[in-house]
């Protein structure tokens, strides 16, 4: 079990995000870690241990940026340790991931990965995702809610995923199958998570996610498909 928070929108993205994760720490306390979507690269954070080590960690000089992901871990696959905290990113630095769930296909992903010469930085499950992520955007001309949709078509197992990539930051891209996430529509700014108590503060009205759909937001707009892209 692992908190999740996604956030898009005129705020600066830091503080819905950590105030998120700070209520969803009951989900996991082995570590936390942040993606922020800055021009044309990822402001990124993760630190083993309470969320409290991730805040000390961070510089004064955080930069200002609207939109990001957030996550707390109770690890399964992988020690408790700061390579294996969320978010992953991909061979490039400009993807990352973060993961609530278990992939039981990823002994078998991971080898056909590094077959295709991806690097593996981590002891988990879930950092084969963002590489399976990283090729199926490049194959779908950037659409990063294609690539998803054809990414949970090649996993098995339960998970709740959230991507967000540098090139187009203010949109983040969600996935659930057998784990929770939840949709929080406000005011020219959206969230996710996997507890309406992440965004409460914010907003009101929540939309759940179904069984394998797969969710785009930016700051104005919800847009929910299956995985046939309908």
């Amino acid at each position: 079990m692992c908190g999740i928070v996604g956030y898009t929108g005129p705020q600066s993205a830091f503080t819905p995000i950590v105030e998120g994760l700070r209520r969803l720490e009951y989900r996991g306390y082995d570590s936390a870690g942040i993606a922020l979507g800055t021009n044309n690269s990822l402001f990124v954070e993760k630190r083993a241990g309470k969320l409290a080590n991730l805040e000390a960690a961070l510089p004064a000089n955080l930069p200002t940026v609207h939109s990001g992901i957030g996550h707390t871990r109770w690890a399964t696959h992988g020690g408790p340790t700061d390579r294996n905290a969320h978010p992953h990113l991909d061979n490039e630095g400009k993807l990352a991931v973060i993961h609530n769930g278990i992939i039981e296909n990823y002994v078998q992903l991971r080898a056909e990965l590094e077959k295709r010469g991806h690097k593996f930085k981590s002891e988990t499950d879930s950092e084969s995702v963002v590489h399976l992520l990283s090729d199926a955007r490049k194959e779908n001309n950037g659409d990063l809610a294609a690539a998803m949709r054809s990414v949970c078509k090649q996993i098995k197992g339960s998970f709740t995923l959230l991507a967000i990539h540098a090139d187009a930051p203010a949109t983040i891209v969600g996935a659930r199958r057998n784990s929770p996430l939840v949709v929080g529509v406000g005011q020219g700014e959206n969230f996710l998570a996997s507890d309406v108590a992440a965004f409460i503060a914010h907003t009101k009205i929540a939309l759940e996610l179904g069984q394998d759909e797969v969710v785009e937001i930016t700051p104005g707009s919800v847009v929910v498909t299956d995985l046939s892209g309908q």
